[in-house]
C-alpha cells in the first residue's frame, strides 16, 4: 500500500506547486492591476449592442456575418491539422479529398468578399 501511495507523491507535489503558483499569480494581479472600472470597459463588446435592450431594436448583422466567417475558417485549420499528419497514410484520394475541402470554402470566401461581407464602414 505505502509503495502506491509513493507512486502518487510526484503528482500530489505537482499538484501543489500548481495551485501555489496559481494562488501567486491571482494575488500578484490583485496587487499590481488596479481596478478602475468606467462605462467604456465594462460595455458591451462582442455583439455590438447592449446585451439588456429593447428586443425590437435594430443592430448591424456583419457581426454575425464575420462570427460566422471566423468559425468557418477556424474549423477549416481545426480539419488541416490532423491531415497534414497522417498525409503519408491517406494518400492520394486524402489528398485531393482536402482539396476540393479547401476549394469549396475558397469558393465561399471569395462570394463573401464580392458580397461586401467583409467591408466595414
Amino acid at each position: 500500500m505505502q509503495n502506491i501511495l509513493v507512486e502518487y507523491l510526484p503528482i500530489l507535489i505537482f499538484l501543489g506547486i500548481a495551485f501555489g503558483l496559481a494562488l501567486v499569480i491571482i494575488i500578484a494581479s490583485l496587487i499590481a492591476g488596479p481596478s478602475r472600472p468606467d462605462p467604456e470597459k465594462t460595455s458591451a463588446y462582442e455583439c455590438g449592442f447592449e446585451a439588456f435592450d429593447d428586443a425590437r431594436s435594430k443592430f448591424d448583422v456583419r457581426f454575425y456575418l464575420v462570427s460566422i466567417l471566423f468559425i468557418i475558417f477556424d474549423l477549416e485549420v481545426a480539419f488541416l491539422f490532423p491531415w497534414a499528419v497522417s498525409l503519408g497514410r491517406v494518400g492520394i484520394f486524402g489528398f485531393w479529398s482536402m482539396m476540393v475541402f479547401l476549394g469549396v470554402l475558397t469558393i465561399g470566401f471569395i462570394y463573401e468578399w464580392k458580397k461586401g461581407a467583409l467591408e466595414w464602414e
